[in-house]
């Protein structure tokens, strides 16, 4: 038993996280929830609106828009960080001693400013003088218009957002090293192929971790922001061919929010996104339950 003494030591060492989360997190949670429901422009009082601002949101085509960009960069970007990092991983793993600094230079472009990262890829991604269309040229591509062409902009920004694989490899590369050599030497010795050693012991062994970057890079994608908003409404003017093709949710929120002044209805876009990753993380919560392995777990 915990004595009083001891919880109450406890509670004055969380006490500062317990405030902070009070005062910056849950207290402007609840305080936008309330807005959500008002019109507010921050130049007036807030003037209650009942859901009129969630039906709006549902016949808001641009919305609509926003959440359907958002949720295809997501559907390619999540996988393509996956396989990219489990193979870079697998390769580290066989570098012997030269992974530690392999390892680290992998991780490195993760350190980048978002802001420089966008303002590079610009130049990278250029369709008429772009390095990446020069070396697709080498290969007797022609390159498309990454910047331009609304059917590429958003291959193109998950092309960019490939930049900072290196957290997740890292990660995988942890958990690699954990799966007993035991249990390959058992494979091999039934006969299994590098492929059935790599689907039944490699992937049951490090399924947690891959669960766990599943469900994190899934949050983080559908909240993508920075790289798009620099490269497309920032760094330069937005052009008509272009359309809405790298308009993101959270993009259209901050033009709710910072451009309109419509602060209400930004905070009701706000709580459709949260009920948005709430949902999708509890499926995939759900359907974890039969192919994620743990070592506690018979």
């Amino acid at each position: 038993m915990v004595s009083t003494r001891e919880a109450r030591a406890g509670w004055l060492f969380v006490l500062p996280w317990v405030a902070g989360f009070l005062l910056l997190t849950a207290g402007p949670m609840l305080y936008s929830l309330y807005l959500s429901f008002t019109h507010y422009d921050l130049l007036k009082p807030p003037r209650f609106a009942g859901l009129e601002n969630y039906r709006e949101i549902l016949l808001d085509g641009r919305a609509a828009t926003a959440l359907w960009n958002t949720v295809f960069y997501t559907v390619l970007h999540v996988p393509a960080q996956i396989v990219l990092a489990l193979g870079l991983a697998s390769l580290l793993r066989r570098a012997g001693r030269s992974a530690g600094l392999f390892r680290t230079v992998l991780f490195l472009p993760t350190m980048t400013p978002p802001v420089a990262l966008a303002a590079l890829f610009l130049l990278l991604l250029n369709g008429q003088n772009g390095a990446v269309n020069a070396v697709l040229g080498w290969f007797g591509f022609n390159g498309p218009q990454w910047t331009t062409d609304p059917a590429w902009i958003k291959p193109g920004l998950v092309l960019m957002s490939l930049w900072t694989v290196g957290s997740t490899a890292v990660l995988y590369l942890a958990a690699l090293t954990r799966v007993p050599a035991e249990r390959y030497e058992a494979a091999r010795l039934d006969g299994a192929s590098a492929w059935r050693q790599f689907w039944h012991v490699t992937l049951p062994g490090i399924s947690g971790t891959v669960y766990f970057t599943l469900v994190v890079n899934t949050i983080a994608s559908l909240q993508v922001f920075t790289e798009a908003y620099t490269m497309f409404f920032g760094a330069r003017p937005s052009t008509p061919a272009e359309g809405d093709a790298a308009l993101f949710y959270v993009i259209y929120l901050f033009q709710e929010a910072f451009g309109s002044l419509r602060m209400g209805y930004a905070s009701a876009l706000a709580w459709v996104l949260f009920l948005v990753i709430a949902v999708i993380t509890v499926v995939q919560v759900r359907l974890s339950r039969g192919y994620v392995h743990y070592e506690d777990r018979s």
